[in-house]
């Protein structure tokens, strides 16, 4: 399996990584997710025997219960992993939200937590989820560079975070990664953000590279979310919005036909194109999709197929917010 470069701290993680929110949160039926649980973990162990050892999930998902779950799966495993994990949207037992949290002492609390979650006794690469605007950057990267000096943590990284922030986070302690949403459809990255990471030697992990599942192909109409999926919320997946990018899709789908490709391979080949600094972390329940995923690593794309791709998907064409609520998004 190639491995890409994550900073330069020396963090090296597979090409593709998996994403596990799913599994606990957020997407399909809860009633689901709880019933697959095993299936789940199953998926996780097939990616290790796959190759892909870079693991991402984060104290929020559950709430709590995802690193449950991924501590569960790494089991006698811990060794071939490189495993990422966030704190800073706290959220009751009950799922209910309380807000964004970059106070210093809940840094270091909200780690002890997941280490114990987990059941490891260092995460390889801990994310700051979302900024919190009260707390000065410096003050919650000074807490969390404590950590790594304490050997709880190994790498730092921040999640959607705006250009100065990172500039200002990267002062204090260097930061390895920063993880934002990038896909075909989200590509707002590439105006600010990639050359300010490019610029300070941070490597760059792409969340949601399939789009929350729309890249796919398989969602067609709302009907195909469960009631309670959270994408039903999201400004992308309603009305005229829905329509307008479910037309861009079909030209994706158009060229991944004729490459001989799905149209989930062909996004993800984009994603990997895009720079060798760049590491997607597609997510998924089920161990089909995660082979999908897997074998996007060999498809490559020509200068030509590239070009297309960039005349059926330019940045900006994307219908619609990616969150209900940007205010918490690039701060």
């Amino acid at each position: 399996m190639e491995e890409r470069q994550l900073g330069r701290q020396g963090l090296s993680v597979t090409a593709m990584g998996l994403g596990c929110m799913g599994m606990s949160d957020f997407y399909g039926s809860s009633e689901a997710r709880a019933a697959q649980e095993t299936a789940s973990i199953a998926t996780i162990h097939r990616a290790l025997d796959l190759g892909i050892t870079f693991l991402d999930t984060a104290d929020m998902y559950g709430p709590f219960t995802n690193e449950q779950l991924v501590g569960k799966a790494l089991k006698g495993r811990r060794h071939e992993v490189v495993l990422a994990t966030k704190f800073g949207n706290e959220r009751n037992p009950d799922g209910s939200w309380i807000g964004i949290n970059g106070h210093p002492d809940y840094v270091r609390a909200a780690c002890d937590a997941s280490l114990q979650r987990l059941g490891v006794d260092v995460i390889d690469l801990y994310y700051q989820h979302r900024v919190d605007r009260r707390v000065p950057i410096e003050d919650t990267v000074g807490a969390m560079a404590e950590l790594v000096a304490q050997g709880k943590v190994r790498y730092l990284g921040l999640s959607e975070a705006a250009p100065q922030t990172i500039r200002r986070a990267h002062v204090v302690h260097p930061i390895s990664a920063l993880q934002t949403e990038y896909s075909l459809w989200s590509r707002e990255p590439e105006a600010d953000i990639l050359p300010t990471v490019r610029e300070l030697g941070i490597g760059f992990v792409a969340y949601s590279p399939l789009g929350r599942g729309f890249l796919t192909g398989a969602i067609k109409t709302s009907d195909d979310l469960a009631p309670d999926d959270s994408r039903r919320r999201m400004p992308r997946f309603q009305g005229e919005n829905f329509q307008k990018n479910l037309d861009l899709v079909k030209e994706v789908q158009e060229l991944a036909q004729s490459k001989g490709v799905t149209p989930g391979q062909l996004a993800l080949a984009w994603v990997l194109a895009q720079g060798e600094d760049i590491v997607p972390i597609p997510g998924t329940r089920r161990e089909q999709h995660l082979q999908e995923n897997v074998a996007a690593l060999s498809v490559q794309l020509s200068p030509e197929e590239l070009s297309q791709l960039d005349e059926i998907v330019p940045h900006g064409i994307t219908a619609g917010d990616r969150y209900p609520d940007m205010s918490n998004v690039g701060l």
